[in-house]
C-alpha cells in the first residue's frame, strides 16, 4: 500500500481552498484558478489537483450534513482562535463519510496538518479523538439526516420555499448533492462527437459525458471543434432566432460560450465585458476555436456604440444560484445582500442594452438563477418604465419542445431537476432564466 503521506499535498491544498471559501467568501472558481498559477495548486502533480477538488466539492455539497455530525462530537463546540481546525475536520469527515477514505489514512493526515497550522496544532489530540468518532459512528449519524434540507443553507431554502413551494425547493436541493454531468456545445455533427467522446447527445443538441480526466484531453478539444457549455447555458443565444448576417452584441460576454454560439451561427458579433482579465479568456477560447469577435472592454450598462444593433444579448452578473450544482461553494459565499445589489445593475444593463437596440431589433436577458429578483421581476419592472420594449413570448418549439422550460407567459425558466434521463448523474441542467424582448418598429 503507498504511503499514506503521499495524500498530504492534496490534502493541504484543499484545507486551504476550503478556508478561503468558507472564511474569506472567496469564489472556489477564482481560488482554484490562481491555486493553479503559481499558487498551491501549480506544483501538485495531476492526480493530486482531482483529489483537492473531489474533496472540496464534496465538503461543500454536505456540508449541513458534515456539521451534525462533527458537532455531534464536539462538546464544546469548535475552538475559537483555532486557525484551519474547522476546514481540516470538515474535509476528513467528508472523506471518511462519503469518499469511503481509508480511517488510518484520513485521521492521520488531519492530524498532521493541525501540527503544521501554529493556531491549530494545540488541538492536534483532539483532531484524532473527533475523527475517530466519525470513523466509527459518522455515517450512520449523516444517514439519518434529511440531505436535501440539511445541506441547503436557511436563507436559500426559506426563499426557494416562499417562490416555488416545497416540493421544488426539495428536489432543487436534492439535485444539488450530484455531481454535474459535463455538457459540450459543438460546432457541427453533435452525433459524431458524442460517439468521440462516449457522451450522448440531449435534445438541446448539446452533447453530454459524464466527466473523467482533463477536458483538454478529449478528442476535439485542441481542434476546436467544441466548447464546455451547460446545455441551459446554450439556450439563450438561440432565442435570437437566424442571426445569420446580423450585427449582434454581447453583453457581459466573458467567458465567450454564447459569443462562439452566435459566430457559428453566422453573426457579426461585439463582445464586451468590463474586465482585461475575462477578455484575455474570451480571446483564447475564441482563438482556440477558430473564431473572431469585436471586442470591446467597457462597463455594458454605460456603454453607447455609434451603431445600434439587429440583436442584443445580455447574460448579465447574477447570484449564479442556478449553478450551485456546478459550484457548490455559491451557498457559502453569496448572500441575499448580494441579490439586492447586483439587481441594480441588472437593471441598468437592462435599460442600456434596450437603448443598443434598431427598431425591430430583438434582445435577450438571461440569468444562470433561480431567484425571481434577478428574473421575472427585472423583466416586468423595464416593460414597465420603457414603452419601446414589448415581450416576444418564447414557444417551446424553439427549444426542441420542453415545454415545461417555458411558463405561459413566454419565459423561459428551467431547474436543476429537469431533463430527466435514464439516471440522476446523467440527468439535470443548471437554473436559468431568459425573456426575449422587441423593439418597436
Amino acid at each position: 500500500m503507498p504511503d499514506a503521506q503521499a495524500g498530504l499535498p492534496a490534502r493541504r491544498a484543499a484545507v486551504e481552498l476550503l478556508d478561503a471559501v468558507l472564511r474569506k467568501k472567496q469564489p472556489l472558481g477564482d481560488l482554484l484558478s490562481r491555486s493553479l498559477d503559481g499558487g498551491i495548486m501549480s506544483d501538485l502533480p495531476q492526480r493530486d489537483r482531482a483529489l483537492a477538488r473531489l474533496i472540496v466539492a464534496t465538503t461543500l455539497r454536505r456540508k449541513g450534513q458534515l456539521d451534525h455530525v462533527l458537532n455531534a462530537f464536539l462538546e464544546r463546540g469548535m475552538p475559537a482562535k483555532s486557525g484551519t481546525l474547522y476546514p481540516i475536520l470538515l474535509s476528513a469527515a467528508a472523506q471518511l463519510i462519503f469518499l469511503k477514505t481509508p480511517p488510518h489514512a484520513a485521521i492521520d493526515l488531519a492530524v498532521r496538518l493541525a501540527q503544521y497550522d501554529p493556531r491549530a496544532k494545540r488541538y492536534d489530540k483532539l483532531t484524532n479523538a473527533v475523527l475517530r468518532r466519525v470513523a466509527s459512528q459518522g455515517e450512520a449519524i449523516a444517514a439519518k439526516l434529511d440531505a436535501a434540507r440539511v445541506n441547503t443553507p436557511d436563507w436559500l431554502w426559506d426563499r426557494w420555499m416562499e417562490r416555488w413551494g416545497e416540493e421544488r425547493a426539495r428536489a432543487i436541493a436534492e439535485t444539488h448533492l450530484i455531481e454535474p454531468p459535463l455538457d459540450l456545445t459543438v460546432k457541427s455533427d453533435p452525433e459524431s462527437w458524442a460517439g468521440a467522446v462516449e457522451g450522448r447527445v440531449l435534445p438541446t443538441q448539446s452533447v453530454r459525458l459524464l466527466p473523467k480526466g482533463r477536458i483538454d484531453q478529449l478528442p476535439g478539444y485542441a481542434d476546436g471543434a467544441w466548447w464546455v457549455q451547460d446545455t441551459a447555458a446554450s439556450l439563450p443565444a438561440r432565442l435570437l432566432g437566424d442571426v445569420s448576417g446580423k450585427r449582434v452584441a454581447d453583453l457581459c460576454a466573458a467567458p465567450g460560450g454564447k459569443t462562439a454560439q452566435l459566430l457559428n451561427s453566422g453573426a457579426s458579433v461585439v463582445a464586451v465585458d468590463n474586465a482585461k482579465s475575462r477578455l484575455k479568456l474570451l480571446e483564447a477560447n475564441l482563438a482556440r476555436l477558430g473564431f473572431e469577435a469585436e471586442i470591446v472592454l467597457a462597463d455594458a450598462d454605460a456603454w453607447r456604440p455609434e451603431e445600434r444593433f439587429d440583436a442584443v444579448l445580455l447574460d448579465a452578473p447574477c447570484s449564479a444560484t442556478g449553478t450551485i450544482r456546478r459550484h457548490p461553494d455559491i451557498p457559502y459565499t453569496k448572500s441575499p445582500k448580494d441579490i439586492e445589489a447586483l439587481g441594480a445593475l441588472q437593471a441598468r444593463l437592462l435599460d442600456n442594452a434596450a437603448s443598443l437596440l434598431k427598431p425591430g431589433g430583438k434582445l435577450v436577458y438571461s440569468t444562470c438563477s433561480l431567484e425571481a429578483e434577478e428574473g421575472e421581476a427585472q423583466i416586468a419592472a423595464l416593460l414597465g418604465r420603457n414603452d419601446a420594449i414589448r415581450l416576444d413570448p418564447i414557444a417551446p418549439g424553439e427549444i426542441d419542445g420542453e415545454a415545461d422550460w417555458i411558463w405561459p407567459s413566454g419565459l423561459l425558466r428551467t431547474f436543476p431537476y429537469q431533463l430527466k434521463l435514464e439516471s440522476p448523474e446523467w440527468s439535470g441542467l443548471d437554473g436559468f432564466f431568459a425573456a426575449r424582448l422587441i423593439r418597436a418598429a
